[in-house]
């Protein structure tokens, strides 16, 4: 592949690119070599301001609010058909940026991110009220109206998806945008800003402001002139975020953390089984909220399947995401490079046995770590408990249905969960007591932007995907017109 040279980053307000009020820049690092990419503005509480006073400018003047469904929907379809013709690049940009393999940046984050713009596109025009019947002589209905200024935060493990997920129906609903990326991973961001533009989404309707979540975020989500939060990250971060909206009685959504459990059955078919849970706890280097990293065995099929995975999972390509066949890129950053190591560690002071991995790759500088397995973990040992956000799966056995439903349920995040099982009954009867957002059968991170998903406990609260999400960017209010 040939060198992709990235222009330093500004602010994106108000239809303008801009520095930083003060200056300020940071670097952004390729996580396969260790080597600063470019730099981007790093905004401070002033030019967070700017943001939300163009946001509300934007919205209050109608010039996006005031549009039909149909016209929004519009606009947003040519969203995701230019995503679609600068593909390559935006793979490239999403590659370089958090190390993903650029084969999977392509058929996953950018075909993914133009399917949500396209699938709220479609839904702009279906926001409508009902007719209420009432005993009053009087004609009653309600409207579904936009909030207002949105400010959307999201991580660094899906930059392009998450960032969409939110945008798209925050747009297709009528208003604007605040777009705060993570500081680590903002360059997909910024290009997206140049797409709105062209796309004809006026100016001011979204706004990109790059920079650190304790100057930049802390600043969006504490401005009076922001309506509503959706944020993606870690739980503790979003408590703080929770709270900090529920003390200015704004609306949020929560995406937060996972730990999901993954179930295998003695009837399950082993052969496809192992591909969705390698696929669950590998993917995105296991930078993934909804990944798989709790395998809990059938204890019949248990060894059985350990040793399957003993084999398997060194096999999958690890290295440079540059490379089309590689499956496994680097982690984002030193400091998840270092947690994962460190939780690893950890697993082998509690007890556990090191199947398979357990160590970096010395790669090109670069911030990577072999795929690992860990069996003879105590249920309560923190490496199980916690969310680690790393290629690392622990493997623990189970005598009955009830008690793998519980050993599912026995952690405090709620975002997923899947279970093996070629039994029909079965698969729909532990679905329905596992205490998840979403639950896989068979397979592993089925997604599509008709289907919510979202966590309980805490994993968060609120949908993202669906009309369930469109909903969420909206406010209803009632119209009473006497008839007497």
């Amino acid at each position: 592949m040939t060198t992709f040279e990235i222009e330093p980053g500004r602010l994106f307000i108000g239809g303008q690119w801009r520095e930083a009020a003060d200056g300020a820049r940071t670097e952004v690092v390729d996580p396969s070599r260790g080597t600063v990419v470019t730099t981007v503005a790093e905004a401070g509480a002033a030019d967070v301001d700017a943001a939300v006073r163009a946001a509300r400018e934007a919205y209050d003047d109608g010039s996006w609010s005031g549009l039909s469904g149909r016209e929004r929907g519009r606009v947003l379809h040519r969203v995701a058909e230019l995503i679609r013709e600068n593909a390559d690049d935006i793979a490239r940009l999403e590659s370089l940026d958090v190390g993903k393999p650029i084969t999977l940046a392509h058929a996953v984050d950018v075909t993914n991110a133009a399917n949500d713009y396209e699938h709220f596109a479609a839904l702009a025009h279906s926001l409508h009220g009902a007719h209420r019947d009432t005993p009053m002589n009087a004609l009653a209905y309600t409207r579904r109206d936009p909030l207002g200024v949105v400010a959307a935060i999201t991580p660094f493990n899906f930059p392009l998806i998450l960032a969409g997920s939110k945008i798209a129906p925050a747009l297709a609903a009528g208003n604007t945008v605040v777009h705060k990326p993570a500081d680590e991973t903002p360059l997909s961001a910024l290009y997206m800003a140049e797409l709105f533009q062209r796309a004809g989404v006026p100016d001011g309707v979204v706004n990109v402001v790059t920079g650190a979540g304790p100057v930049a975020g802390e600043a969006l989500l504490r401005h009076s002139g922001v309506d509503k939060i959706a944020f993606t990250g870690s739980t503790a971060v979003g408590r703080h975020a929770a709270s900090v909206a529920g003390g200015n009685l704004k609306p949020v959504t929560m995406e937060l953390g996972g730990n999901a459990a993954h179930i295998v059955f003695e009837d399950a078919d082993l052969e496809q089984a192992v591909g969705a849970i390698i696929k669950a706890f590998v993917f995105n280097s296991g930078q993934f909220c909804m990944g798989g990293p709790r395998l809990l065995v059938a204890r019949s099929v248990h060894s059985t399947l350990l040793g399957i995975l003993q084999q398997a999972v060194p096999g999958v390509p690890l290295g440079d995401p540059r490379r089309p066949e590689t499956v496994i890129g680097p982690m984002a950053g030193e400091k998840h490079l270092k947690k994962v190591e460190e939780y690893v560690e950890l697993a082998r002071k509690e007890g556990g046995r090191i199947v398979c991995g357990g160590e970096r790759l010395d790669l090109d500088g670069g911030y990577y770590y072999k795929p690992t397995v860990i069996a003879d973990l105590p249920n309560d040992s923190r490496v199980i408990q916690e969310e680690i956000f790393g290629p690392v799966l622990t493997v623990q056995p189970f005598d009955s249905e009830d008690e793998a439903v519980a050993l599912a349920n026995s952690t405090p995040y709620g975002l997923a969960s899947g279970v093996q099982t070629t039994n029909l009954a079965r698969a729909h009867r532990v679905a329905d007591r596992l205490q998840a957002g979403i639950v896989w059968v068979n397979d592993w991170a089925m997604l599509d932007p008709a289907v919510p998903f979202g966590g309980v406990k805490d994993s968060g609260f609120g949908r993202e995907y669906g009309p369930e999400a469109l909903a969420a960017y909206t406010k209803v209010k009632s119209v009473v017109v006497s008839l007497g």
